[in-house]
């Protein structure tokens, strides 16, 4: 399956991700949905995230020029929030997915989507 496929098929295509991308932990963009803007300040920005918690705890992330308040932060997953809108990031050994939920969608419901798709790329050795 390709990098696209996995966006369009196990995230947005679930119902339960508004927008989503896939990004190397390198720095690189692997697929994205149609509209998503992530820019390399924000990709490093999450990736710094997942080496210091903390740090954007403080700080909140930035996705798309918006700025979100990070609702939980470790080395694995990263909880954004933004009113009713907000995002879960997930970290597997080479990428991070990132999916976005809006008001019409049940925060919880996102996270188990994308983290559930970080384990199985985890566990194929990505």
């Amino acid at each position: 399956m390709s990098w696209q496929a996995y966006v369009d098929t196990n995230l947005v295509g679930t119902g339960n991700v508004a927008q989503a991308a896939i990004c190397g932990l390198e720095g690189g963009i692997w697929a994205f949905s149609p509209g998503f803007q992530l820019h390399a300040e924000e990709i490093r920005e999450i990736i710094e995230g997942f080496k210091n918690p903390d740090s954007v705890r403080a700080s909140g992330l930035h996705i798309g020029n918006a700025k979100y308040f990070v609702i939980r932060a470790d080395d694995k997953v990263i909880y954004i929030k933004k009113g009713n809108e907000g995002a879960c990031i997930a970290k597997t050994g080479k990428a991070f997915l990132i999916g976005t939920y809006n008001e019409q969608m049940q925060p919880g419901k996102c996270n188990v989507v994308v983290e559930g798709l970080a384990d199985y790329l985890i566990s194929v050795g990505y």
